[in-house]
């Protein structure tokens, strides 16, 4: 297959219009909480070179810039409007940003010292492939994914199709995907949706009216959520989890390939 038909038509022609002139404030409100869970697995560590695929509109590279995560930023991205808006935010740390083929990364081996890829493997058609190129070219790598599997979940096709998401994760699943294709974890991060976002979903995206029970009912179900997942431990942090972020290293060749 020549790698300019990797990316299905259909799938690029979805995604080159994605970022125009809708919905921005709610994708900076996701990518707050997206970037400090970055920086929450990485405190420790002092990297360099960053770069981010599948960047969509810059949000993410937006608040890690104004953090001083990094001293330089590099950004792909499938979408021709995510390019333009991330262009558009003047990241002063940002040297680099290009189109790719969703594949192929256009940098040497071991360029980065990070390579970051959040809320992106659930859109992939290849996922393996793609997490290939990440390993080759990074030293580091953070990914996060929602956690979308529940049981039934092949009854809501249409749902999570209109979002894109092709691929379905448990924190199990995504952990054998990474270790089955060589890289080591070395710290991971569970994380439930904020009440912030979940107001701003039902309210602003949703429509829907805003009252007193309802502010206190976002509230207390984050609580419960959140009291349910310590008292199951791990399983149960597992269980209820909204996305699941890890940090990674290269520890081997892929184990499907040996």
């Amino acid at each position: 297959m020549h790698k300019e038909e990797i990316v299905s038509t259909g799938l690029k022609i979805a995604y080159d219009n994605f970022y125009v002139g809708k919905d921005e404030q709610w994708r900076l409100l996701s990518a707050k909480y997206k970037a400090q869970n970055i920086k929450d697995l990485c405190e420790n560590f002092h990297f360099q070179k960053v770069l981010e695929v599948g960047a969509g509109d810059g949000s993410i590279l937006k608040y890690l810039n104004e953090s001083g995560f990094a001293p330089e930023f590099h950004a792909l991205e499938i979408s021709s409007s995510g390019v333009a808006q991330i262009q558009n935010r003047s990241i002063g740390s940002l040297k680099s940003v290009q189109i790719f083929d969703g594949y192929h990364i256009p940098f040497e081996d071991d360029e980065f010292d990070l390579v970051i890829l959040s809320h992106v493997l659930e859109h992939v058609e290849f996922e393996r492939m793609l997490l290939r190129e990440i390993k080759r070219v990074s030293k580091h790598c953070v990914i996060e994914v929602p956690i979308d599997y529940r049981y039934g979940v092949d009854k809501r096709m249409k749902h999570f199709l209109a979002y894109g998401h092709i691929n379905m994760y448990t924190p199990s699943s995504l952990r054998f995907l990474l270790q089955t294709e060589g890289f080591e974890i070395a710290h991971d991060k569970i994380s439930v949706i904020e009440p912030e976002v979940t107001k701003f979903n039902t309210f602003v995206n949703q429509g829907k009216s805003r009252n007193l029970f309802s502010l206190l009912r976002i509230n207390a179900e984050f609580w419960i959520k959140l009291i349910l997942m310590n008292l199951g431990g791990k399983q149960g942090h597992e269980k209820f989890a909204s996305a699941y972020t890890v940090l990674l290293k290269k520890a081997r060749n892929s184990e499907i390939l040996t």
